[in-house]
C-alpha cells in the first residue's frame, strides 16, 4: 500500500509541476471539471470510448487548463508526443510496452511517467488487455502524436 501511495504522490507532484506550463502558453482545453466518482473497474466496451480499427479505446473524464485525464485500453502504435508529458497508471492487465528504446513489462499498480519526446506504445498483452488511467499535461493538441516505426 505504501508503494501505491508513493507512486500516486509522485504522479500528483509531477502533474502539478507540469501543469504550471499553462502559465507559459495558452491552454489547449477548456475547463471541464465536475465532481464525480468514476468506477473504472466496472467500465467495459463502449464505456471505454469508441474502438478504433485495432481495438484501442480512450475516453476523457476531465479536461482543464493544465491537463486531461482519460482511461485507455488496448494497443496503440509506437509513437511520441513532442509537446505533451504523459503519466499512465496501470489498472488492469499485464503486457509489454515500448518505453524509450526498449520493451518493458507493465502490470497493475505500475506508474509509467513518459516525458514529452519519449517513444512509447505498442502494448502486447500477456494477461488480459492493459487498461490505464492517462494524465496528459499540457492537454494534448490534435497534431501532437508522431507515429514511429
Amino acid at each position: 500500500m505504501n508503494r501505491l501511495a508513493i507512486g500516486l504522490s509522485i504522479a500528483t507532484a509531477f502533474a502539478a509541476g507540469c501543469g504550471a506550463t499553462h502559465l507559459l502558453r495558452p491552454a489547449l482545453a477548456a475547463e471541464n471539471i465536475t465532481p464525480q466518482i468514476i468506477h473504472t473497474g466496472e467500465m467495459e466496451g463502449d464505456a471505454l470510448g469508441n474502438a478504433n480499427a485495432v481495438g484501442y479505446r480512450s475516453k476523457t473524464f476531465a479536461s482543464a487548463d493544465g491537463a486531461t485525464i482519460s482511461i485507455q485500453v488496448g494497443n496503440v502504435p509506437k509513437h511520441m508526443h513532442p509537446n505533451t508529458n504523459e503519466i499512465q497508471y496501470i489498472l488492469e492487465g499485464t503486457g509489454t510496452i515500448w518505453f524509450g528504446d526498449k520493451e518493458v513489462t507493465v502490470k497493475p499498480g505500475d506508474l509509467v511517467i513518459i516525458p514529452k519526446g519519449t517513444p512509447h506504445g505498442g502494448t502486447k498483452p500477456i494477461s488480459g488487455q492493459v487498461k490505464a488511467i492517462a494524465i496528459k499535461t499540457p492537454p494534448q493538441a490534435p497534431d501532437d502524436t508522431k507515429l514511429l516505426d
